[in-house]
């Protein structure tokens, strides 16, 4: 049976890449899109692989943490469980910390998303991607809009994940091996940052708390396990790990299909009564009460608490500071935003030896620098919209395309979303932009597009706090009942919308 799963595996990849190569002629500039979709894993990974006992074509999960900029690619190794096999700094994200809300509003997502095949895309304008699948179920549920938020490749973000492309080529190609291997879908957790007790502590002021705390639930249970969650919606909230309640019923009689029911979950509806195993309740309550404990220590001994907002549009990996050359703008709205130098061509690692920066690139008569001095701490900055890149010529389809590709290209979620309206100015005219610790900026090397105006963005709405375990003997039963919320809670100045 293995030995027929490989040769359909090999066979299927033969054609893909054969029929690329046959309708190569097609693209006007030369370039092959199916040959970086199906460049087999480098020998050092695949040695790796083998290091760790991780078949190649095992499951893999994924993890995203916005404030440390990391993206860590878990694998199932031969025990069944998933094992972090590598992490990778992230070039660029855009927005605050905290969900995405609406289209246009460069934030980017935060929960549980599933990546299947259709959502892999080829023919990225931005090397290659995948669609994180922004809205799911829990952002529709509140509302939430917006489209193609992806991962890929270019470090160029306005709402998505941008890495270089040597990462997204290795991290594409370990997902398809998992496809080809028989995973259906794989799942991204994207979290604002590393879901400890400490990180809990320092953003105990945020307003969303509330929908963090929920996240790190998922968190929980993903680190107690090292197995991927079962994430389910109802009430406008995340459930994990949901279980039917087995009624026990005589042996044989017609009830004893209801051991087997199948649970429902209406994302506003309410939750079914439902139950975890009893091993993940109590691990999951006792590293909860664990984890209350040291942030209420933490706060008590007055532990600093971040800014809810930073003023600044996102971040980038300590890594990729010197690469990359940072330099920070004022619109003439004065909005801040951060323009990064572009990278050679053929530039691949920005880790791996990498060349002397090229000139940082201003939108002519739109921005003026503030300060080319290092960043704030912590390595964030912003991103003006001078990071497009010229669009590839439209590529004809081919066998991996069909097999991987569903829905619009990338580049609509990078340039055709809706520009925010301007905040108005005084006397009906803009504020004319002013220059704080200015510098000569350097010479463009190409005019780009203007950055689009921006906006200021109210605080998202967080859901409310998770489902309450009901009392019993072995603290397994949960009762899809509404939550107690105290008056005068961040919880009950939202109800009114749930």
């Amino acid at each position: 049976m293995t030995s027929c799963a490989s040769y359909g595996r090999a066979l299927l990849a033969s054609a893909a890449l054969t029929m690329a190569i046959a309708l190569g002629g097609c693209d006007t500039d030369g370039t092959d899109f199916s040959a970086r979709a199906l460049k087999p894993l480098s020998p050092g990974m695949l040695a790796e692989l083998e290091r760790r006992n991780m078949p190649k074509d095992s499951p893999i999960l994924v993890r995203l943490f916005k404030e440390e900029a990391e993206f860590e690619v878990w694998k199932q190794d031969t025990s069944g469980r998933f094992a972090l096999l590598k992490t990778y700094p992230i070039c660029r994200w855009s927005g605050e910390l905290g969900p995405k809300v609406r289209e246009g509003d460069r934030q980017a997502p935060e929960g549980f998303y599933a990546i299947t095949p259709g959502q892999m895309n080829p023919n990225s304008h931005y090397y290659l991607a995948f669609n994180i699948g922004y809205p799911n179920t829990f952002d529709r549920a509140w509302g939430h809009t917006g489209s193609d938020l992806m991962v890929h490749g270019d470090c160029s973000s306005r709402g998505c994940y941008a890495m270089t492309d040597e990462q997204i080529g290795e991290i594409y190609a370990l997902a398809r091996e998992s496809f080809f291997g028989g995973q259906r879908s794989f799942q991204v957790q994207a979290y604002p940052f590393h879901m400890t007790a400490a990180n809990m502590a320092r953003h105990r002021n945020n307003p969303n708390m509330p929908f963090w705390t929920m996240l790190k639930d998922g968190s929980d249970h993903f680190e107690l396990t090292h197995l991927e969650p079962k994430v389910d919606v109802c009430e406008k909230r995340y459930v994990f790990d949901a279980q039917a309640i087995a009624t026990p019923v005589p042996t044989g009689t017609l009830d004893a299909a209801a051991q087997n029911a199948t649970l429902h979950f209406n994302p506003t509806g309410r939750c079914p009564a439902y139950q975890l195993a009893p091993e993940l309740a109590a691990a999951v309550d006792e590293k909860r009460r664990r984890d209350e404990a040291e942030i209420t220590e933490l706060a008590s001994r007055g532990t600093p608490m971040a800014p809810v907002r930073t003023g600044t549009d996102g971040g980038t990996n300590p890594a990729f500071l010197a690469t990359y050359q940072p330099q920070q703008v004022r619109d003439s709205q004065g909005q801040i935003h951060t323009v990064v130098s572009r990278r050679p061509q053929g530039f691949l690692s920005a880790l791996n030896t990498p060349p002397a920066p090229a000139a940082a690139e201003t939108p002519t008569g739109s921005v003026t620098p503030v300060s080319t001095a290092a960043p704030p701490s912590g390595g964030s900055f912003g991103l003006a919209a001078s990071d497009s890149k010229p669009a590839q010529p439209a590529q004809s389809g081919n066998l991996f395309t069909r097999l991987f590709r569903r829905g619009g290209d990338d580049k609509k979620s990078e340039s055709a979303a809706p520009a925010p309206a301007p905040a108005p100015a005084a006397h009906g005219k803009p504020r004319p932009a002013t220059v704080v610790a200015a510098k000569t900026p350097p010479k463009p090397k190409a005019e780009p597009e203007p950055a689009p105006p921006q906006e200021a963005r109210a605080t998202p709405p967080a859901p409310p706090s998770p489902p309450k375990v009901a009392a019993s003997t072995e603290n397994t039963l949960l009762i899809g009942a509404q939550p107690t919320v105290p008056v005068g809670s961040f919880d009950s100045r939202w109800s009114a919308i749930q």
